[in-house]
């Protein structure tokens, strides 16, 4: 599932999703434990809060382990242990974007292909997020973002190998997006977690860039 996105830029914080700017700044490709934006409801409002992409981060896992946590799949979200008390609070975010990549193996081998709107406008998606208490008195935080079954979905189940099971980030339409964050019940919430239409949706192939191995760009909280 998605493990890579495209963060909106600062500028449109306030334009496009009328929230507070927050004071960090991010990368502009954003992959597990890269500081990223996401929007939760402030005592003013939407406020954007700069947090860990990745909702249990790795240096906060024991030694060892080794398992993701940037996706959540909203059939587990209220089971697994990872998300169960954040989400029973309804911890629920934002996370604005410009876009986010798959790979289609249609040509017989994987090629990175960016998904977005068909306009081009930035989005958001269903995310839950949690916080850190610090050594240092400080509290950072962190978010997932919530995923379900896309087999069906004409533009998404064209993603990922052939016989995997198909998956799709959940796009909250901007109408929607006070009554999401503002939603204190979880099964209410789930409401929200559905396939947004293939047909205000695009795809199109576009290479590696740059490699999530070179970290020099990377602003982890922790």
């Amino acid at each position: 599932m998605c493990v890579n996105y495209i963060p909106i830029p600062k500028r449109l914080v306030l334009s496009q999703f009328a929230a507070i700017e927050p004071k960090a700044d991010w990368p502009d490709e954003v992959w597990q434990d890269y500081a990223a934006p996401m929007i939760v409801h402030g005592r003013q409002g939407r406020q954007a809060v700069v947090a860990n992409y990745g909702f249990l981060p790795k240096a906060k896992l024991p030694q060892g382990a080794r398992y993701s946590t940037m996706n959540a799949r909203a059939e587990t979200i209220g089971q697994l242990k990872s998300y169960q008390a954040a989400w029973q609070r309804s911890q629920l975010c934002l996370v604005p974007m410009l876009g986010f990549f798959e790979p289609c193996y249609e040509s017989g081998k994987a090629v990175r292909h960016q998904i977005s709107l068909l306009n081009d406008a930035p989005f958001a998606v269903a995310g839950l997020w949690r916080a850190w208490e610090e050594e240092n008195g400080r509290r950072s935080y962190s978010f997932t973002q919530i995923t379900i079954n896309a087999d069906e979905h004409p533009l998404m189940k064209r993603m990922h190998k052939p016989n995997d099971e198909k998956r799709n980030l959940v796009i909250i339409p901007e109408a929607d997006y006070d009554a999401w964050l503002d939603c204190k019940n979880p099964e209410l919430a789930k409401a929200f977690l559905k396939n947004y239409p293939a047909e205000l949706m695009r795809t199109h192939a576009l290479p590696q860039i740059r490699s999530h191995s070179i970290r020099s760009s990377q602003q982890s909280l922790f």
